[in-house]
């Protein structure tokens, strides 16, 4: 460990807030597609605090302009590394809708304007499509020599041959197209900690767990299974989905074995995933002293306004579903925060001057997985909830039961809620948790994802048959009866997933009208990289070879998503009349 360093407010940004803290020389540069918000549900803090706490200063470097080196070079070269995330999301999920259209909104920048200061156009967005190679060019331009490290959402699901929605094409893994010195995947601490460690002491970067290497030798100096290449998938593209299928399974049992995928030049090998963080180290990860706020010079963000009242209590996800990126990213090993840590961070919102007596969020993943664990310690299926919950997977209501009785407590705590989702069938395998959440801890509506209603489109998302969601619907219902409350719901749907034609879409429209279920915000799917959906949309096939209807183009999508769309009243009350078969106009009443 380097010499120990006193936590400033906020990481510094400038020369200016460098020299402020008497640093001469700084050792690692952070780079990020967000505006800094010094919280814990921000990667780039987590990870900054986090070096800072072992001895090494850091500097952030958030949205630089990527149309000129100039903003890198307002800040000294780094001794050791510098690291570059493309930010909390995917630069082209944040940049584009599921549609391909260009979003006006940016949650991550100032004011939520995704574009530089009276500026608009591709080139003047605060955060350019695919960040993290933008800003990889830009940094070896300016700081030549040293070494680039990937890490965050961006790289993490781009490391292996992925689908690019926006350019509608494969694309080679990020670390190569990037050219960085190494990749991180997975949520990052312990690599980057060893990362500068190894740099500090003059040692090499191979074979760090959780990270990948580009090699151009066959002979790696490792044992590695070879995963379906880029000459592979180019003969044949359902290749792609094997490779991916391949991934998944690695990834779900946490084994030990490395990957190796060739490019189109050379190759990038994964090597085994790192540890999981353990409870007190998670603990400790979330006692650093965040400002839990933005920058002074980053000004208004709406994403550190939703969270900045909010605690996370779990990290990981059991739930395996085919379209997310959680598993891939945070891991499938459950990790809770123990309840000490918890009632510490909600002490400390509650003193913070202006908070307004409501902790907005208890939760993570899927809020309901706290204190959960495997009987066995775990096993290389590791798919806990399908097709039912599994008899090894720990549920302890209890724990989670009195943390939130503890957590209302707090002083100047009016109001706690859980607003992440909440996985159904853990709910009713829980029926004291189930009923407090209902009586005290839903702000309006309850959260849930059955994400459809069509088993066979069920089963490819990998999630349970909708008969887990109607049950849960009447359970629920009945506990609003007996308690003399009405029980809302606001069911996350996806419209136009692999295996979902038309005819699916309107079955789920008919039995959502049937249960009284409104849905908020259906989505489109979009097929963001990293996840067998998109496999399975790229190659029109399912897990097990079959061929599956897939819906391409904007007016196909919006067809299915129109016809949930009906349900939503307008403002007036009324339901949406007319909307499904047309094409959505835009605001200027054009089609």
């Amino acid at each position: 460990m380097a010499k120990k360093i006193i936590q400033p407010p906020f990481l510094p940004v400038s020369r200016e807030e460098l020299t402020a803290l008497g640093w001469e020389e700084i050792d690692v540069v952070l780079v990020s597609g967000d505006a800094y918000v010094d919280h814990p549900s921000f990667g780039i803090a987590l990870i900054g605090r986090l070096l800072v706490e072992r001895g090494y200063r850091v500097a952030v470097l958030p949205q630089p302009r990527h149309d000129s080196p100039a903003d890198f070079s307002k800040l000294p070269r780094p001794r050791l590394f510098c690291g570059i995330s493309g930010g909390n999301l995917d630069s082209v999920v944040a940049n584009y809708s599921g549609a391909g259209r260009v979003r006006d909104q940016d949650a991550y920048s100032a004011g939520g304007d995704p574009w530089f200061p009276g500026e608009r156009g591709k080139k003047n967005r605060r955060r350019p499509d695919r960040a993290t190679i933008v800003y990889s060019s830009l940094a070896r331009h300016v700081w030549p020599g040293v070494p680039i490290v990937l890490g965050g959402v961006e790289a993490s699901l781009r490391r292996f041959i992925h689908f690019d929605f926006k350019q509608e094409r494969l694309r080679n893994s990020i670390l190569s197209d990037a050219k960085g010195d190494i990749l991180v995947y997975g949520m990052g601490e312990r690599q980057a900690v060893e990362i500068a460690e190894r740099i500090a002491a003059g040692d090499d970067l191979h074979k760090i767990a959780g990270t990948c290497e580009r090699v151009f030798d066959k002979e790696t100096g490792e044992e590695a299974k070879a995963i379906p290449g880029w000459a592979e998938i180019s003969r044949d593209p359902k290749q792609f989905l094997t490779a991916e299928l391949a991934i998944e399974e690695t990834a779900r049992g946490g084994g030990q074995q490395a990957l190796i995928q060739a490019q189109k030049s050379g190759a990038v090998i994964q090597h085994p995933p790192t540890r999981p963080l353990t409870q007190a180290e998670l603990d400790h990860l979330h006692s650093l002293p965040f400002s839990r706020r933005p920058h002074p010079a980053a000004g208004d963000i709406p994403a550190a306004r939703m969270v900045r009242d909010s605690v996370t209590i779990v990290r990981g996800c059991v739930g395996n579903c085919s379209f997310c990126a959680i598993s891939r990213h945070q891991g499938n090993h459950i990790v809770s925060r123990s309840p000490e840590s918890i009632i510490r961070e909600v002490e400390r919102i509650a003193k913070r001057p202006g908070f307004s007596g409501t902790i907005t969020d208890l939760g993570g993943p899927s809020a309901n997985l706290y204190a959960t664990r495997c009987k066995k310690g775990g096993c290389p299926r590791r798919d806990c909830l399908m097709p039912k919950i599994c008899p090894n997977l720990k549920i302890d209501e209890k724990a989670f039961l009195d943390l939130l009785h503890r957590s209302r407590k707090v002083a100047g705590v009016k109001h706690l809620f859980i607003s992440s989702g909440l996985r159904m069938e853990l709910l009713l395998a829980t029926p004291a948790l189930l009923r407090e959440i209902i009586l005290h801890h839903s702000p309006g509506r309850i959260k849930i994802a059955p994400e459809h209603t069509e088993d066979k489109v069920l089963r490819l998302m990998h999630k349970p048959q909708f008969q887990v969601c109607e049950d849960f619907i009447a359970k629920s219902r009945k506990i609003g009866e007996e308690e003399g409350l009405k029980v809302r719901f606001s069911p996350y749907l996806i419209s136009a997933h692999p295996g979902s034609g038309e005819k699916e879409a309107r079955a789920m429209a008919a039995r959502l009208k049937k249960l009284g279920l409104v849905p908020r915000a259906p989505q489109d799917f979009t097929p963001t990289p990293g996840n067998l959906s998109t496999a399975m949309y790229y190659c029109a096939t399912g897990p097990k070879g079959e061929r599956i209807e897939v819906a391409r183009g904007r007016e196909a999508r919006a067809r299915q998503r129109e016809l949930i769309e009906e349900l939503i009243p307008d403002r007036r009350g009324k339901k949406k009349k007319g909307a499904a078969g047309r094409r959505p106009r835009n605001r200027k009443g054009q089609k």
